[in-house]
């Protein structure tokens, strides 16, 4: 499966951003999907999940009640929508794939950049 992640950019600290990513060569059904995302000097951090169905969640203590993974299986695409978005969330975001039942990411997206100024 190849992903393709967008949405990234420049917004002022409180503001909101909608991240996508599009799925092509297999149905996205068919995996677990993730955000992680990658500060300048800092490792790559998990952000969110998301499972095949979409009826389960999970979220970093660090955006918890401030982003929200869905997914579409229609369409073929994940979301993340976040907001009250703050300076250190700032970095490369990635939207990566598992096999259902495994726990490895093997697929990754190029990554889409989000600034956030103060």
């Amino acid at each position: 499966v190849q992903l393709q992640a967008s949405g990234g950019g420049l917004v002022q600290a409180g503001g909101s951003l909608r991240l996508s990513c599009a799925a092509s060569g297999r149905a996205l059904s068919s995996f677990g999907m993730a955000w992680f995302r990658q500060a300048p000097g800092k490792e790559r951090e998990f952000v969110a999940d998301i499972d095949w169905s979409g009826r389960s969640t999970r979220y970093a203590d660090s955006v918890k009640g401030r982003f929200t993974i869905s997914r579409d299986n229609s369409k073929n695409t994940v979301s993340l929508q976040m907001s009250s978005l703050k300076p250190e969330d700032t970095a490369i975001y990635y939207c990566a794939a598992r096999n259902i039942g495994s726990n490895r990411y093997n697929y990754w997206g190029q990554g889409t950049q989000v600034t956030v100024s103060s």
